[in-house]
C-alpha cells in the first residue's frame, strides 16, 4: 500500500513538473509578443469557455465508461445531433415567440438524441455485450463514423448559423470589466456545465438509480450479485451520456458554426479531457476539461491558432506516460480496471 502510495506520488509530481516545463516556453513566447497579463487572462478566459464544452463532453465519456468498461467515440455524434437538430427544428415555422421557439427547439434536441443514444445501444453495444472490451470500443467508432455520414446526407457540408441565445441574433451581447472581454454566450456555457454537474451530483448521490450506477462502475460483477441489472444501466447511461452530449452542442452552436462533423475535434476534444480527469469521476472531467481549454487556448494564443489541436494530444500523451490514472484517479489506470473487468 505504502509502495502504492509512493509510486503515484511520484507520477504526481513527475506530471506537475511536465506541465510546469511545457508552461515555461508558452510564457516566454508571449513575453516575446509582448503580451501582458490582460492578454494571459483573455486568452485564458477563453480557453475555459471552451474547456467547459470539453468537460460536458467527457461527462458523458465518464458515465459510459463507469458503467461498461468501454470508451464511447460515438459521443461526438450526440455533440453534432444537439447541435444539427436545434438549428432544424429552430428553423421551421411556429407560432411560439422566438424565445420559447428556441427552448422548445433545445428540449425537443436533448430528448431525440437521447433517444438515439438509447437505440444504439440497443442495436450495437447489447447485442455485442460478450465481446471484448476492444471489440466494443471498434464499435463506437464505426457508430460514430455512420453517424457523421448520416448527418452529411441530412444536412449537408455547409455550416450553419445559429443565434445568440441572450440577443436571439448572429450579435452577441458583450461584456467588458477590468479590459476583459466576455460574451454573453460564455455564461450560458458555464452555466450549462455547472447546472449539468449538480445535477448528476444529485443523481448519484441522492437517487436509487445513480445509486445502482455507482455500484456497477465500483464493480459491475458485485452489482450483478446484487440483483443490479448491468445491461439497464447501461441503456441509462447511454442515454444520459448522449443528453449531456447535445447540450454540449446546443450550447456551443452560437460560438461554433454547427456542421455534421462538429463532433469530430470536440469528440476527441472530450476524450482527452476525460483521461485528464481521470476517467471515473464527473467532477475530474470538469477539472479535466476547464485545464484543457486552459492549457491549448493559451498556447495557441502564443504561437499559431491552427496548433490548438496540437496541443491537446501533446497534454494527452503526457498525461498517458506520466499520470495515466488521471489527475484525480488513484490506483489502477483505466484500461488496467477495463482489462480486469472484462476478464
Amino acid at each position: 500500500m505504502n509502495r502504492t502510495r509512493s509510486d503515484n506520488l511520484l507520477r504526481t509530481a513527475r506530471f506537475v513538473a511536465v506541465l510546469l516545463l511545457f508552461a515555461i516556453p508558452v510564457v516566454y513566447l508571449g513575453i516575446q509578443r509582448n503580451y501582458g497579463v490582460l492578454q494571459f487572462a483573455q486568452l485564458a478566459l477563453d480557453g475555459l469557455r471552451g474547456g467547459a464544452i470539453y468537460a460536458l463532453i467527457a461527462m458523458g465519456f465518464v458515465m459510459v465508461f463507469n458503467v461498461t468498461g468501454i470508451i464511447n467515440f460515438a459521443q461526438g455524434a450526440f455533440v453534432m445531433l444537439g447541435g444539427m437538430l436545434t438549428v432544424t427544428f429552430y428553423q421551421m415555422e411556429s407560432s411560439l415567440p422566438d424565445r420559447l421557439h428556441l427552448i422548445a427547439s433545445a428540449v425537443l434536441a436533448v430528448i431525440i438524441t437521447t433517444l438515439i443514444g438509447i437505440l444504439i445501444e440497443r442495436l450495437t453495444i447489447y447485442p455485442a455485450r460478450k465481446s471484448s472490451t476492444l471489440t466494443l470500443i471498434i464499435i463506437t467508432v464505426g457508430v460514430y463514423i455512420a453517424m457523421q455520414g448520416l448527418g452529411l446526407l441530412v444536412w449537408g457540408a455547409k455550416a450553419y448559423v445559429f443565434p445568440a441565445f441572450t440577443t436571439l441574433a448572429m450579435t452577441d451581447h458583450v461584456f467588458r470589466w477590468f479590459g476583459l472581454v466576455i460574451k454573453a454566450q460564455s455564461f450560458w456555457i458555464w452555466g450549462s456545465m455547472i447546472l449539468v454537474l449538480v445535477l448528476l451530483a444529485y443523481f448519484f448521490e441522492r437517487t436509487l438509480l445513480g445509486k445502482a450506477m455507482r455500484a456497477c462502475s465500483v464493480n459491475r460483477h458485485g452489482a450483478r450479485l446484487v440483483g443490479i441489472g448491468a445491461e439497464r444501466m447501461s441503456l441509462l447511461a447511454f442515454g444520459m451520456a448522449a443528453a449531456v452530449g447535445a447540450i454540449g452542442g446546443i450550447v456551443v452552436s452560437p460560438i461554433l458554426r454547427p456542421s455534421y462533423d462538429m463532433g469530430l475535434s470536440l469528440g476527441l476534444k472530450g476524450f482527452v479531457a476525460a483521461i485528464l480527469g481521470g476517467l471515473v469521476s464527473t467532477p475530474g472531467a470538469v477539472l479535466g476539461g476547464l485545464l484543457l481549454g486552459f492549457l491549448e487556448n493559451v498556447a495557441a494564443g502564443v504561437t499559431k491558432a491552427g496548433m490548438k489541436d496540437i496541443y491537446a494530444f501533446i497534454l494527452l500523451i503526457l498525461t498517458l506516460l506520466f499520470r495515466p490514472q488521471g489527475l484525480l484517479g488513484v490506483g489502477k489506470t483505466a484500461v488496467e480496471s477495463s482489462s480486469e473487468d472484462q476478464g
